[in-house]
């Protein structure tokens, strides 16, 4: 008969123990921190003699010495009675019954007793000796034995949970209550391993108080134990299932859901309590086995004067073993053999990790060769089974044991990447097999990053290692490149990859690489196994973070494009409809101006594929736009302006254009020319431009497609232009064409007269103004006699050389040096001021 989960309010006044009870005690009659008398027992089976701990079961035969562990001061009697039952309605005989006088010397050192022969249960009573007192024990048992059946049972099972609570609660106790994450895991590790349900509300509050939050009491805590469910029938006839379902409409007080515990103890002590005569009054005590040892603890203080306390102790049950029921928490979780401190997640039956049931456990390797059994010790703090401390263990205890022993699956070599281990051990007396798990024994290789690889420096990046077994990394760093300076390894966690629904992904595993104070360069994943000195070596790249591509930008049919974003300066090229666009000068970090061989015509969306100096090819939108406006240039035509007494500079230059003149040009375009559209006219860098319009009347339409440009350069650029000259058009939305040469914009100097004299040796000399802008004078064509021209030269008068046909004075310009002007000397040469007056001539060359 399933029995349904029992919850207690724990208020005042809920049960007074047979009104007997004080109102202290009765507010919380469910917590034993009473310490009460302890007894040593150990039982021999066959051969074998196990302390108490380690007996989840009796049978019958089964040899229990027993001997009360009193202080040395002990004043009161107590008598100690080891009883046995045999069924709620089949009374027991009265020789089931044994009395122990503990302050006996014959019993003092201890008494043995052996389990009869059809005993289904076992009891021990402490109380105080007075007359009469074993007999009226004996019949009060014998009398009621279904009710003190139904108390064994309940002790029983609340021994079991209250171990496995107290497991739980000192491990919490231990963790730093300063990182959430490690008290959630530790949390989770223990509840799996020890069939709990911690509060979730705890892991809602402030971080420093979770910890205290999920220890400070049993109440939070729900019992989920598939194993101690089956120890005995009688303990438990609900399911691991009825707790998990009425647990979610359990009534709920104070700090949260009771837990199946309380419930069980309050049984315990309805039952317990409900034996009460004007003699005795029966009191529960808990009992936790520490190796020989009964360490009891009681809910009420004991009583030496009517009624007197009688102290009720349960004895493990005389029954068939009930094997733990282990298996492997996720079978795609792989151990590594060669980890010393291997965990294997192994889960089912909480009493092994809780109380030390579960002796001698190993794992035996399925190999071929000399066989090997590994020691384990259960360690709920690691959530599972982990490699004893001792190197070696002496053999299972006898021959059967290892026969029992069935290896499953194939038998590996020692050389196999995985091979299979069996768990086996001893259940108090009896030996039992255990799940197989597949482990890793050998390391792991062909590592390699799978997915997008890439890390950005000054970044958090995740990536994700494959390799033919992962179960044996012992660490990960990125280290740097050899050579690098100042760099250090950077640690790198890491855990199994998980796939959909959580579920571990095999030989697989994600990485968290922190790269916030790494700089962009190479680097490589340093994989170091178990048992081996050297690392595996994955190499990687730190990408520069900076870099921010936004768009490219480019006219149709335009080879010339323009890129925006940031840190720019690691483009080295960017790829866009066949055409591979380089980088002209003029770009900066946000702005880079690139230039192809052929023009493109790409659609507005499309992505170019730009080429990064570290490797890297990262995709750009392309903002396409229409074509560009353009022109051709007709003709160009440019006449100096003549000043009055001043001797004209003839230029020789086919596209020299005088600042001090007047400039013609003839443009034509394609389609029909737009009457929005303006010409800019620049010199080199556009350091000094103007516009043309046909609004300002300074161009004019011949016809459609023909326009005629005027321009005083002097007053549209001012004295200091000079330089190449160039026009574009621009459209009333501010695109502008391509750049046409028109020429090149030059001064002149104003040159007022030129004087010569002497007959034999003659010597000229030049009047004038801005005669800097002259940087050679010339006596012919050639230059083989100059007079160069000092910069800043700022005085109205220069020596220069006789030109050689009498005539002609040639000039080489500052603002066009190649190209060669000249001056018609004044006819007949007239005489000027003495050579005395005259300032020294430059020495010729």
């Amino acid at each position: 008969m399933k029995r349904a989960i029992r919850v207690a309010c724990l208020t005042a006044g809920l049960m007074v123990l047979g009104g007997v009870l004080t109102r202290s005690w009765a507010d919380d009659p469910v917590k034993f921190d009473l310490a009460g008398p302890k007894v040593d027992v150990h039982v021999q089976r066959g051969s074998v003699t196990l302390p108490i701990a380690q007996v989840p079961n009796l049978q019958a035969g089964d040899k229990l010495f027993v001997k009360a562990d009193l202080p040395s001061t002990q004043s009161n009697h107590l008598l100690l009675i080891v009883a046995f039952l045999r069924g709620t309605t089949n009374e027991p005989p009265e020789d089931w019954f044994h009395e122990i006088d503990t302050w006996d010397k014959k019993t003092r050192e201890g008494t043995t007793i052996v389990v009869p022969e059809g005993a289904e249960q076992a009891l021990m009573f402490i109380a105080p000796e007075t007359g009469g007192d074993f007999k009226t024990l004996r019949g009060a048992v014998r009398g009621r034995p279904g009710l003190f059946i139904r108390a064994d049972a309940e002790l029983n099972e609340a021994s079991f949970e209250q171990q496995r609570v107290q497991r739980y609660l000192d491990a919490m106790k231990k963790v730093d209550s300063k990182d959430a994450k490690v008290i959630s895991d530790q949390s989770s590790k223990l509840a799996t391993t020890l069939g709990l349900k911690p509060n979730p509300d705890c892991f809602k509050q402030p971080v420093s108080q979770q910890v205290t939050c999920l220890t400070q009491g049993t109440a939070p805590l729900l019992l989920n134990d598939g194993h101690s469910m089956g120890v005995t029938e009688t303990i438990s006839s609900g399911t691991a299932q009825d707790l998990a379902a009425n647990a979610s409409y359990t009534p709920q007080a104070g700090a949260g859901l009771y837990s199946a515990y309380v419930g069980v103890v309050m049984d315990a002590i309805h039952i317990v309590s409900s034996l009460r005569t004007a003699q005795y009054q029966y009191i529960p005590a808990l009992a936790t086995p520490d190796g020989t040892a009964l360490n009891l603890k009681l809910n009420a203080p004991v009583s030496f004067i009517n009624p007197k306390s009688v102290v009720v102790i349960a004895l493990p049950a005389v029954q068939a073993a009930k094997l733990p029921p282990l298996k492997v928490t996720n079978t795609d979780v792989v151990p590594c053999l060669k980890n010393p401190k291997m965990v294997m997640q192994i889960e089912g039956a909480p009493l092994v990790y809780s109380t030390a049931l579960a002796r001698d456990l190993v794992l035996h390797l399925n190999r071929t060769g000399d066989a090997m059994d590994l020691p384990l010790q259960a360690d709920a703090e690691q959530g599972g089974l982990v490699l004893a401390a001792q190197s070696t263990r002496r053999p299972l205890d006898d021959t059967s044991a290892n026969d029992a022993i069935k290896l499953e699956g194939k038998l590996g070599s020692d050389t196999d990447l995985t091979i299979t281990g069996t768990i086996t051990g001893f259940w108090g007396f009896d030996h039992f097999q255990g799940p197989t798990v597949t482990l890793q024994q050998v390391n792991g290789k062909d590592w390699k990053v799978v997915g997008n690889p890439q890390l950005m420096a000054g970044q958090d990046s995740k990536l994700t290692l494959t390799g033919n077994g992962t179960a044996c990394v012992e660490h990960i760093a990125l280290n740097p490149a050899q050579g690098a300076k100042d760099a250090k390894d950077v640690d790198v966690k890491y855990e199994q990859a998980k796939g959909d629904g959580g579920k571990p992904q095999k030989n697989t595993l994600a990485l968290n690489v922190s790269l916030k104070n790494v700089e962009p360069g190479g680097y490589s994943l340093g994989i170091k196994q178990f048992g081996d000195a050297n690392e595996e070596r994955v190499p990687l790249t730190a990408y520069n973070a900076e870099i921010r591509l936004d768009a490219i930008r480019i006219h149709a049919g335009d080879q010339t494009a323009e890129l925006t974003g940031k840190g720019l300066g690691s483009v080295v090229s960017l790829e866009l409809d066949g055409q591979t666009f380089t980088p002209t000068a003029g770009s900066n970090d946000a702005t880079m101006h690139l230039e192809a061989k052929a023009g493109v015509t790409p659609k507005d969306g499309e992505e170019a594929k730009a080429k990064l100096k570290d490797g890297r090819v990262l995709p750009v939108k392309v903002a396409a736009s229409e074509a560009r406006p353009g022109l051709t240039l007709v003709s160009m035509n440019a006449t100096p302006a003549q000043e009055g007494g001043t001797l004209p500079v003839m230029l020789s230059g086919k596209d020299e254009i005088p600042l001090h003149g007047k400039l013609t040009f003839v443009v034509t375009t394609k389609d029909a020319f737009p009457s929005t559209q303006k010409i800019e006219v620049a010199t080199d860098k556009e350091s000094f431009k103007t516009t043309l319009s046909l609004a300002e009347n300074n161009l004019v339409l011949q016809d459609q497609h023909t326009a005629i440009a005027t321009l005083d350069p002097l007053k549209a650029f001012g004295q200091s232009a000079f330089g190449p000259l160039a026009i574009r058009p621009i459209t009333a939305d501010g695109t502008t064409g391509d750049w046409i040469r028109l020429g090149v914009l030059v001064r002149t100097p104003e040159i007022s007269d030129v004087k010569c004299t002497g007959a034999d040796a003659p010597t000229c000399t030049v009047d004038g103004k801005n005669l800097f802008l002259v940087q050679t004078f010339g006596a012919g064509k050639d230059f083989a006699k100059t007079a160069d021209v000092p910069t800043g030269y700022a005085q109205g008068e220069l020596a220069v050389p006789t030109p050689s046909d009498g005539a002609t004075l040639y000039l080489k310009l500052r603002d066009d040096p190649n190209a060669v002007a000249m001056i018609k000397l004044p006819s007949p040469a007239h005489a000027a001021a003495s050579p005395a007056s005259a300032p020294p001539a430059p020495q010729l060359q």
